[in-house]
């Protein structure tokens, strides 16, 4: 069941910019595990040798971890965004 905001949505406010953030990146990682893991499980099903896969898992891998870094420790969810001169 979807989380329920109390108020209406607004990327202006920090708490919901955090959360949507955070749901924006469970969906990565979900789409990342179910096209990894069917693409290994046909690789091992066929016995095929795809040789670019673990290089696709992997580079995921980094995007994925670059995306948990950038929400965790650089975005900055304070109550007034700074503004771009």
């Amino acid at each position: 069941m979807p989380p329920r905001w109390p108020r209406k949505p607004d990327r202006k406010d920090p708490a919901y910019r955090k959360l949507d953030d955070r749901m924006n990146f469970a969906i990565h990682v979900a789409i990342f595990a179910l096209c990894n893991s069917g693409l290994w499980f046909f690789h091992n099903l066929n016995m095929i040798t795809w040789e670019w896969l673990p290089w696709l898992t992997v580079g995921w891998m980094v995007v994925l971890l670059g995306h948990l870094i950038y929400i965790s420790a650089i975005a900055n969810y304070s109550e007034t965004p700074p503004t771009s001169t």
